[in-house]
């Protein structure tokens, strides 16, 4: 096992991507996604070493708009009064980006990696972005895991409405006000979290803290969120997956319900569903064995189909 995470920066899609790489350069590729306005370390090191223990390469990376990758400042920050006056009047507002191109940064990352194919997993938005590389490059992708994530299907119930408040609602600066920022985290954090496994506020704080040590992107939440409002349903996609696929979704998720998780699962043939009693949108440490074991359970899936052609 290697001591500590091989970090670099590379050219992938016409932007820079920070990236950190575990384990045996030649071994089968587990690439991890990360989710909405949160950088690659969410993906804490005890989890991608629980991944690399049985025998993967683990890459995770910040995506564009997070971390230490380019940054999409020059497009200001998202008017959400606008965005949604654009959705209703049936318009397509202008985006910085969409959540194809981001699908196009993960590709180009494996690309500039020389990985031909990998294990995809991602959680949330970065669900959604391992669904749409698994559904339009299907010949790069071995199995994909989605996490606590959704299809974009309208019909399904909404995210309960204090937690939505408290995603939307403006963090201090944490410059300014160190402590209101970290207090503003940790109480979303808890809102999100599930009801069986430990709250680690401590852990929190360290986390949100070591994200800005890292590098904030002003506007980079608003930005990929409004790429995610406006990614539409995926369900028809989704129909053309055909790498093993496995679901996991928390009962007391309270930003994407149960129902999205088992809505995502039906609409891509032969997923497996995983749904975890008393997880919410987040991922406890308690947890990880579990997940990485399921992982683990879909990447030979793929072991075992591409033998039986």
């Amino acid at each position: 096992m290697s001591p500590e995470p091989r970090s670099a920066h590379l050219a992938a899609s016409g932007i820079t991507l920070a990236y950190d790489s575990f384990g045996d350069e030649a071994a089968e590729t587990i690439l991890l996604i990360a989710g909405l306005g949160t950088q690659m370390i969410r993906w804490t090191n005890p989890f991608c070493r629980e991944l690399e223990t049985r025998g993967y390469r683990v890459v995770r990376f910040d995506n564009r708009d997070t971390g230490r990758s380019t940054h999409f400042t020059e497009h200001g920050a998202m008017d959400f009064a606008t965005l949604a006056s654009a959705l209703a009047e049936g318009r397509r507002p202008e985006l910085a980006y969409a959540l194809d191109d981001m699908a196009s940064d993960a590709l180009g990352l494996l690309d500039a990696l020389s990985i031909r194919r990998a294990h995809i997993v991602g959680r949330s938005m970065g669900g959604m972005i391992a669904q749409i590389m698994a559904s339009e490059h299907p010949s790069r992708v071995l199995s994909v895991t989605s996490i606590m994530s959704a299809t974009g299907n309208p019909g399904m119930p909404s995210a309960k409405p204090d937690a939505m408040t408290m995603m939307m609602r403006p963090a201090p600066d944490p410059v300014l006000d160190k402590a209101g920022f970290l207090d503003h985290g940790v109480a979303f954090a808890r809102c999100i979290a599930g009801t069986a496994h430990p709250f680690d506020e401590e852990a929190c704080r360290a986390l949100l803290w070591e994200e800005v040590r890292r590098g904030r992107a002003p506007g980079g939440f608003g930005r990929q969120l409004a790429a995610m409002v406006v990614a539409g349903d995926r369900r028809l996609r989704l129909a053309a997956i055909t790498a093993p696929t496995l679901v996991v979704h928390g009962t007391d998720d309270p930003l994407f319900p149960a129902a999205c998780g088992e809505d995502t699962a039906a609409s891509i043939p032969g997923a497996e569903i995983m749904l975890i009693a008393g997880m919410g949108h987040d991922l406890p440490p308690s947890l990880y064995r579990v997940i990485a074991d399921a992982i683990e359970r879909t990447a030979r899936r793929s072991t075992i189909s591409a033998s039986g052609r």
